[in-house]
């Protein structure tokens, strides 16, 4: 069994963007970018390490620290090619990953908890979520042990992820089998998680949507003056919370994310579910 403290994440950002127009990893994304999003949600949701797997010479915006960026060795060979760069780059630091692409703005911890979860049984190799109507390789569970597999399909020509699934123990995960979570059908009953930006219309689409609800609460002297009790604001990002209620994010302040992350980085993205609590460092906070 995988447990999900043991389990790492590899994106997946080398894709040539050429229906976009333009690298879609550094597109902003409420004061980030996608790619900065992306390896920041999978780190506050594993506790394995976090990779970005880049096209040879590819430029990348911004990462949060900790995170890993390997480069493919060979450039035009799809995610495949990513997939084996970033699987033989955890090695044995990791017994399985989630992996997805760039572009995935909606994608919420329950989803990844989800997929990982399906490597409780040790016979399974790839947990593939099958959802809103395609398979979705880009955001599925991969065992890090298939590294030499796929390296070895690349080898012979196979680019396709399908081909990959031919020669191992896939689950796949259905819609149904997906909202049968109870956090997944709360906290993203449609499976936005999978939704991906390809296009203009597509990024302009995701932008125009409502940033998510998160409760927000003060403690100590940050309560004073009638801010005592939680509150729901709109907010996609740490910073945005601290501005929607006046708090500057300095050293005198510290948000505690869910009851447990401390932090102060402003561009910690935020889902729907999420509850931030803003207390004085100087309390002891």
């Amino acid at each position: 069994m995988v447990a999900l403290a043991e389990a790492a994440g590899i994106v997946l950002a080398g894709g040539r963007s050429s229906r976009m127009g333009r690298p879609k990893a550094a597109l902003e994304w409420h004061g980030s970018t996608l790619l900065r999003r992306t390896t920041a949600l999978l780190s506050r949701t594993v506790d394995g390490p976090v990779l970005v797997v880049a096209a040879p010479g590819q430029d990348l915006p911004e990462l949060p620290p900790g995170v890993e960026v390997v480069a493919d060795p060979v450039e035009g060979q799809g995610p495949m090619r990513g997939l084996a760069t970033g699987l033989a780059a955890l090695g044995e630091r990791a017994p399985a990953a989630f992996v997805c692409s760039t572009d995935l703005p909606f994608l919420h911890p329950a989803l990844v908890r989800r997929v990982l979860r399906g490597f409780a049984d040790p016979g399974v190799d790839v947990v593939l979520p099958v959802a809103r109507g395609y398979r979705q390789p880009l955001a599925a569970g991969y065992r890090t042990s298939l590294a030499a597999l796929v390296e070895k399909l690349l080898g012979e020509g196979d680019l396709r992820p399908g081909m990959l699934f031919r020669h191992c123990e896939v689950v796949q995960l259905d819609d149904a089998a997906l909202l049968a979570d109870p956090d997944l059908a709360r906290l993203d009953p449609d499976l936005d998680s999978l939704v991906n930006v390809n296009e203009p219309d597509d990024y302009a689409a995701a932008l125009a949507r409502p940033e998510p609800d998160v409760v927000v609460e003060r403690f100590g002297a940050l309560a004073s003056g009638g801010q005592r009790g939680p509150r729901t604001v709109r907010a996609a990002s740490l910073g945005a919370v601290a501005a929607a209620v006046g708090i500057a994010l300095d050293r005198h302040v510290v948000a505690a994310v869910n009851g447990d992350q401390m932090t102060r980085d402003p561009s910690l993205p935020l889902v729907p579910g999420d509850a931030v609590a803003f207390l004085s460092a100087d309390a002891g906070g």
